[in-house]
Parts: C-alpha cells; structure tokens; sequence
C-alpha cells in the first residue's frame, strides 16, 4: 500500500471509459514516439523484457511520518527490543534486513544451528577447554591459554604435600580415638562380663558343695570381695597378672615368690590384694574414697571375713613392697594381726605411684549364720 497522491493530467485508466486504441497510443506513443508509435498499432509486440520498477512521486503527506511505511503488515505488534549492548559484534550490525523471518535466518547464521536447539530441548553444552570463553572479555581463549588455565588450576607439589600430611594426621587421630574408646569403654564391659562370670561360677560350686582344695592355681578364683560403700563385687583369684587375673576384672591376691601375703583365714598375717584404678573393670577405683570404719568383706566358701578399714597410704613407690609385710610399715599397726591391704595405680590413668588402703578384721561368721551386718544394711 502506497501513500495517496494526485491523478495524472493527461490520459485516464482503461477502466475510466476511454477506448482501449486512445490508450494504446499513448502507450506506443511513450515507447517509440508518436509516428513510430503509430506504425506499430494493432502489432504483435516483441517482448522488451521485465519492465523497470515504477519510482512513485513524492508525496506531499509523505514528510509528514514519522517512520517509515511497514509494507508487510498495518496491524499493532509490539516493538522489537533494542540490541543488548552485550550482545557482541552482532547486536553492532544492527537488525537484519527483511521480515521476521529474514531477522530469525539472520540468528540463526549468527548463534549456530545447533546451538538454538539445545536451547529448545533444555540442554546447556559444555564448553571445551580449547574453546572456553574468558568471561571478562567474551572471546574464546587459544589453545595456549587454554593449557595454562588448566595447569594454573592444577594443584602445586606443596598442596599435595599439605594434604598427604593432613590425611596423616586425621588417620592417626582416628585411630587414637578408637584406641582410647577401646582402653576406657570396651575394656570395661569385657572385664565385667567375665568378673560376672566367674563370680557366678564360684557361687554354683559353693551351692552345690563342691570342696575347695585349698591350694589355687594362678588364675584361679577363690572368693568374692565386697565394698558395700563402693557398690563393689568382685571376685579374688589366685595371682596379680595382667592378663590371667587384673585384665579379666578380678583383683589378684598376692601369693606368689617375695610378695606371698597370708590367707584370710591365717590366724594373722596380712592378706593383700592388687586390682585396676583405670580400665578393665576399674575394682579399685575409688577405694580413695574409704573412710576408717568403712566395711570391706571377704566372702568364701565356708566363712565371711568382715574388715574395717584403719588408714591410707595416698602415694608411694611401686616397688615400696614393705606395705606388704605382716606388720604393715605406714599402716599405723604396731603388733601381729589380722590384716588386708588393697593397692592400686595411682593418679588415675597412670601407673607412676601406688595408693594403699588397710584393714583390720573385726568379725569372722560362718556362712550358716547368715551374712554379716555389712553386707545385709
């Protein structure tokens, strides 16, 4: 659609009521001149070929708009947005010539075909490294540039390095922590279950009337300990050994070589005894907390020997044997009787001193009287 303008002065249209010779002499006039014209009317023309393009006149109303006439469509759309400064050296070029379906051409030349088709399905392509783009600068990077990027990013020998010994380091925190949960926890529930166990075994022999032989073999449990202040009970075998006896949750009686001590049944002597403070079954743990008069009972097949306990020897030297002795040295008793002695490791959770704790029988019943006192209240 063009823009208005005047009809021509001379001639009119075919379909205006001039006959159709006046018009073509005005047509063989305007291409060969007008005798020329003449002599060839009412001839087969020959063909000229496409005729030129008619230059319409200016219009008047045409410097009037605005913007320029769209010859595709009249109807309102909404206008195209402007190029994206970002958009490279493509939004620079400017809109490409023709309709819409020249402009999407256009893109599609620009972004790549395939590119406009991974967009549509939802998949986003991974740039190689060769053809990675630098954000900054929106240029794809060399090859060269691309290889220093990528051992830029790998790590140095002093990264490895740092890391190689944190691994290290967490490895054998680790396994220090598995080993201080197996010492304080798992030691304790074994040794506990097997005290449990053994102090079962020996009250069926007891109830069943199995006799005693009177000399034990190391390792061998005898009779029961009891601390009622301290909620213990525990068994006694024969022997102070780590593995056979003190890491089973027993406490051992000394009865072997120089340390030999008495019986509880000796009519005097010292009846010592040797048990963990720390781990495996901790017996002795809190025997610090003893005060004189506190009971410590000895339980066997045939009799209960009932101690109070006399004095404590905090701290000394694990090879200070004379607190052993039948007159205890430090225990404050001065003449033969009948004693106990409990020793332990001393702080907790180290083996460097010894603390000592005595006794001295106050009661021995027969097992068919009861039990004592101590152990009913």
């Amino acid at each position: 659609m063009t823009a208005l303008r005047p009809e021509r002065e001379s001639g009119t249209s075919y379909g205006q009521g001039q006959p159709y010779e006046a018009q073509g002499s005005f047509e063989n006039w305007a291409v060969g001149g007008g005798a020329y014209g003449a002599g060839l009317r009412g001839q087969e023309r020959e063909p000229q070929g496409p005729p030129e393009p008619a230059v319409p006149e200016q219009s008047p109303y045409e410097g009037a708009l605005e913007h320029p006439v769209d010859e595709e469509t009249m109807a309102l759309r909404i206008p195209d947005p402007p190029p994206s400064p970002s958009a490279g050296s493509g939004a620079a070029r400017g809109p490409a010539p023709g309709g819409r379906a020249a402009r999407r051409k256009a893109a599609k030349r620009r972004h790549g075909r395939h590119s406009g088709t991974a967009e549509r399905r939802g998949v986003t392509a991974e740039p190689s490294p060769a053809v990675a783009r630098d954000d900054a600068t929106q240029r794809p990077l060399s090859r060269v540039e691309a290889r220093r990027q990528a051992r830029a990013r790998k790590p140095g020998a002093a990264v490895i390095v740092s890391r190689a010994i944190g691994e290290v380091f967490i490895t054998t925190g680790v396994l220090m922590l598995l080993f201080v949960s197996y010492q304080l926890w798992w030691t304790n529930i074994r040794a506990h279950a097997q005290a449990d166990r053994e102090t079962s075994s020996l009250q069926d022999d007891w109830a069943s009337g199995k006799r005693n032989p009177g000399v034990f073999e190391p390792g061998q449990g005898f009779a029961i300990l009891h601390i009622p202040k301290l909620d213990v009970v525990v068994p006694i075998a024969e022997g102070t050994s780590n593995k056979k006896v003190l890491d089973r949750g027993m406490v051992g009686h000394y009865g072997e070589g120089a340390l030999k001590t008495a019986m509880p049944d000796a009519k005097t002597g010292n009846f010592g005894l040797a048990g963990h403070r720390n781990t495996h079954g901790e017996p002795f743990r809190y025997i610090n907390r003893l005060k004189p008069g506190d009971a410590i009972v000895v339980e066997t097949q045939d009799k209960y020997f009932v101690y109070k306990m006399a004095s404590m020897l905090p701290v000394t030297s694990p090879s200070n044997v004379s607190v052993l002795e039948p007159i205890p040295k430090g225990s404050g008793f001065t003449k033969p009787g009948r004693y106990i002695t409990l020793t332990t490791c001393t702080p907790e959770f180290t083996s460097k001193y010894r603390l000592i704790v005595w006794g001295k029988m106050v009661e021995e019943r027969p097992r068919s009287k009861g039990k004592p006192d101590a152990l009913v209240s």
